[in-house]
């Protein structure tokens, strides 16, 4: 080949470039001149690392503050990464098993990190330094994550996540309106002393409902329950991998939040301050929420036992169990 022929490769690829964007009714030509032009891409850039390292900004002195609020950021990111799973579960026209068990196998890796993160908050940090930096940031709380809500709207039916005690009065076929308004997770912010709304739950139901009822509707038929009943009801893997989730997002996952939040706020009534009065002590643990995505998957007495330590025992025995 002499020195200055063009590839054959080359050519075919740009025949083809060509005619994309014949297609699109563009001219490749300026295309090209936009690539001559640029700048090669870098790792900082693609990734925003500057602004990424610019985005904790502490209250206090105390320097594990900084710890804290890196590592809720991260959790903040995978639950970002868990919603962009379940949007493809939920979207995909024809989804078949493999597709189906890769995503949820996903979902089930970014929950097993969340799970083992907690020891970053339980060892991490002193605890006379917590309990002086999170006053300074009463009302905020991690009650207020709106992606994890949004990760329990995705999986499951809305009646699902009604208080376990009002459940049989609001049944599936509620308005919606109704069901919202007896979310779980709407009594657990509630002051210790009077049973009133935290200032804490007031500003997320403000700044959120709307959002949440908005997707409860556009879930409400196309859900990971939903679709999992819809296509693979008889999958073992499938089944395997829903009960995992299960598992991780509404046992293992509440039951380290716990953990963390016991070794910092379980001491006296001065320590619950830092959690705007809050009700964490019922709200947290899972043998009093009961709540599960997919409820058919579990037999009575593993119901029955949700949370509790003979549950406990050895849980991720129980995936393959069904």
């Amino acid at each position: 080949m002499a020195d200055n022929a063009v590839d054959p490769t080359l050519l075919e690829q740009l025949k083809k470039l060509q005619a994309k964007y014949n297609v699109m009714g563009q001219d490749l030509s300026s295309y090209l001149d936009g690539l001559l032009y640029s700048d090669y891409l870098t790792y900082w850039d693609y990734i925003h690392l500057d602004t990424l390292l610019s985005l904790q900004s502490p209250k206090t002195h105390f320097p594990d503050e900084k710890v804290f609020i890196v590592y809720h950021q991260i959790t903040e990111l995978y639950f970002n990464l868990v919603l962009w799973e379940l949007e493809q579960m939920a979207n995909h026209e024809n989804p078949d098993e493999a597709f189906f068990v890769a995503r949820l196998g996903r979902v089930n890796r970014y929950f097993h990190q969340l799970r083992d993160s907690f020891s970053i908050m339980v060892e991490g940090m002193e605890k006379d330094q917590f309990l002086k930096f999170r006053m300074s940031l009463l009302p905020a709380s991690g009650f207020q994550s709106a992606q994890y809500r949004l990760i329990e709207i995705c999986s499951t039916d809305m009646i699902n996540l009604v208080n376990i005690a009002e459940r049989e009065a609001v049944n599936e076929y509620s308005d919606i309106d109704v069901q919202l308004e007896k979310l779980y997770w709407r009594s657990g912010a509630t002051e210790l002393a009077t049973g009133k709304k935290t200032l804490t739950l007031q500003q997320f139901e403000e700044k959120y409902m709307a959002w949440f009822k908005a997707t409860g509707m556009r879930y409400r038929d196309k859900n990971i329950r939903k679709r999992y009943l819809k296509y693979f009801p008889q999958s073992a893997p499938v089944i395997a991998a829903l009960r995992e989730f299960d598992i991780l997002a509404n046992v293992l996952w509440p039951l380290a939040h716990l953990k963390a939040a016991g070794h910092y706020l379980n001491k006296n009534a001065e320590d619950i301050k830092a959690t705007g009065g809050t009700n964490w002590q019922k709200f947290l643990p899972p043998r009093f929420q009961k709540i599960m995505f997919f409820p058919e998957l579990w037999s009575p007495t593993e119901k029955e036992e949700w949370g509790k330590a003979a549950f406990m025992a050895n849980p991720m025995e129980l995936i393959h169990k069904h």
